[in-house]
């Protein structure tokens, strides 16, 4: 198939000023109640990208956990790949791509890890087997088969049968407080909607259109 053949025109809806809540928090939430009322799958799925002291990127999808003023919490091996690039370099960039609205949302600013106590009230809320699996999983390292992994899981199954699995030291939150919050709507003959919000020096938000 000819990549041709994908060319496709949007027009589902517009995005102007006088459509927008007063800060990004209320409008990601908006669009974000509008994502699952779609039935888009995952919309809670974003690209986290990061970059290491030497300058290099990396990508991944993971899941938003939490969103409140303070920005965008997800969770994660601190000892991953992306968690020695924050450790490094404690900025990233996040991209919600709302494709069956012909949206996406792109969240920029500095990270910072979230409280213990915050980590640890998640952790106890997620199923049993997965808080196993952050303790049997040393995310990022090369292994020698998937039995490998089993095998690590099994040990730690059993290492807290029948009791409270604690809160893995290398494991928890990290929060992107944002300095710009991009809303992108699809538009006819590529002359999409792009508006950005960017906080200024005293916490106040702007809004900027930005060309296409």
């Amino acid at each position: 198939m000819s990549l041709a053949d994908l060319r496709k025109d949007y027009s589902l809806a517009g995005l102007l000023e006088k459509d927008l809540a007063r800060d990004p928090f209320r409008q990601f939430e908006k669009w974000f109640q509008e994502a699952e009322a779609a039935k888009l799958h995952e919309p809670n799925a974003m690209t986290l990208a990061t970059a290491g002291a030497d300058g290099r990127p990396s990508a991944r999808t993971v899941l938003l956990k939490g969103l409140d003023g303070r920005g965008f919490v997800f969770y994660t091996h601190y000892e991953s790949h992306k968690g020695r690039d924050l450790a490094a370099n404690a900025r990233a960039t996040l991209v919600f791509p709302w494709v069956g609205l012909e949206r996406q949302v792109i969240v920029a600013g500095p990270v910072a890890r979230v409280a213990r106590e915050e980590s640890a009230a998640y952790f106890h809320s997620r199923p049993h087997a997965s808080q196993l699996a952050a303790w049997a999983s040393a995310q990022d390292t090369i292994i020698s088969g998937r039995a490998t992994l089993e095998a690590g899981f099994k040990a730690v199954e059993k290492k807290y049968a029948g009791r409270e699995v604690p809160l893995p030291p290398h494991w928890g939150g990290y929060r992107l407080s944002p300095e710009s919050v991009e809303f992108w709507q699809g538009r006819r003959s590529r002359l999409h909607d792009r508006l950005r919000y960017h906080r200024e020096p005293n916490g106040d938000w702007t809004v900027e259109r930005i060309s296409p």
